[in-house]
């Protein structure tokens, strides 16, 4: 049976007086999929993020979510709807607590299980420990996995994650593959990752963007054959 697909977008477009950062993509996305989202630095992946998440408004095209189109939508009634995500530069509350900047995430929640929903989140993350230090007082790492509980707790259908490994040290960022990997099922990822050890061992399905159009999909091995893609982006430097 073919799975079903929770995200997709016919024709996105977006374009920024007169230059086009993101041109007439088509993109689905299978619900549990864990599908991660590749390119050249400059190839439209903050842009079409961008126009799903709400943050960013399209110039044509569509998106739909869960049955249902987006396209107008503001970003906080996506959040509402399902979605979750991080964002490359993170966005805690600094001056709050670990379990506070979660519980404050699970705000959809009712009051009974925030203090369940936020634990699990935090364990999840491997961060329990550390859920009353305050957030500021984080190293950037934990600061990005704070986030990444943030995220859990609301429980989304769709969790995208810009650049989470960014700043994480090699335990942890072996740690955060074995997260995602354990997550399958739980929700669909949308993951925006350079590190391509983390793609090759974490996603299910990549999809490749270069000068703002999708240049391949396919499986990990698929796309490390793949001679186009070797030539626009495996081939040359990524950082």
């Amino acid at each position: 049976m073919a799975a079903v697909t929770l995200l997709s977008t016919k024709g996105l477009t977006k374009q920024y007086a007169g230059l086009t950062a993101v041109s007439n993509v088509d993109f689905e996305l299978p619900a549990g999929q864990i599908r991660a989202l590749i390119g050249p630095n400059g190839a439209g992946k903050s842009t079409f993020v961008g126009m799903l998440s709400g943050r960013i408004e399209s110039t044509s095209g569509t998106v739909r979510f869960d049955n249902r189109d987006i396209t107008t939508l503001p970003a906080h009634r996506r959040i509402a709807a399902g979605m979750a995500y991080t964002f490359q530069i993170t966005s805690i509350f600094s001056a709050l607590s670990v379990h506070e900047n979660v519980a404050l995430a699970a705000r959809r929640a009712s009051s009974r299980a925030v203090n369940r929903r936020v634990t699990d989140a935090l364990d999840r993350v491997n961060m329990t420990d550390r859920q009353k230090h305050i957030a500021s007082d984080l190293s950037y790492g934990h600061q990005r996995l704070l986030e990444i509980a943030m995220g859990l707790v609301q429980q989304p259908k769709l969790f995208i994650l810009d650049e989470p490994t960014q700043g994480l040290s090699t335990s942890e960022i072996e740690s955060f593959i074995q997260l995602i990997k354990s997550l399958a099922g739980d929700t669909t990822i949308l993951l925006i990752e350079h590190n391509m050890d983390v793609v090759m061992a974490a996603a299910d399905y990549i999809t490749v963007l270069n000068f703002g159009e999708v240049l391949a999909e396919g499986t990990v091995e698929e796309i490390r054959n793949n001679q186009e893609v070797q030539r626009a982006y495996l081939g040359t430097s990524h950082a």
